[in-house]
């Protein structure tokens, strides 16, 4: 069985979200929310994904919102959560290539599914090169100066 993949949004990326639960069926999604379009704050939806991979830094996960970027900021603030605002498939697979990317940010309010879907596919099926970009990454864990 596939590892299970945590998936959430707001409500600007609610669209998005059923789309991708309707229609990849590859994936061993979980849903954590929102599952209405009430207004809701992004950061709670990205903390809830974020904290798990933060205790499980080798699974990965998806988090869209209208921009992709609010749930980006709030996840990136939590050790070992290493989220990529990502927008292209050239930059889905740069993101685990080059900084070992485990979770997915996506902008409900600009991407279209069959964009998502292509971004998806390459975010979880590239690895992460290591070498030269392992220490770059683990400097991305190291605290500030």
């Amino acid at each position: 069985m596939k590892k299970e993949i945590l998936i959430a949004s707001d409500h600007a990326g609610l669209d998005l979200k059923k789309q991708i639960l309707s229609q990849i069926k590859d994936q061993n999604w979980k849903d954590l929310g929102t599952y209405d379009s009430s207004s809701v704050d992004y950061p709670d939806y990205a903390d809830l994904v974020a904290s798990h991979i933060e205790r499980n830094p080798l699974e990965k996960a998806v988090l869209i919102c209208g921009s992709g970027q609010g749930m980006c900021m709030r996840a990136n603030k939590y050790p070992h959560v290493r989220a990529a605002l990502v927008y292209s498939p050239e930059i889905a697979q740069l993101s685990r290539e080059h900084n070992d990317a485990n979770i997915l940010c996506l902008g409900g309010r600009f991407l279209d599914f069959d964009q998502a879907q292509k971004i998806i596919k390459i975010f979880f099926e590239t690895p992460f090169q290591g070498g030269r970009h392992q220490q770059r990454v683990d400097k991305l864990q190291s605290p500030l100066k």
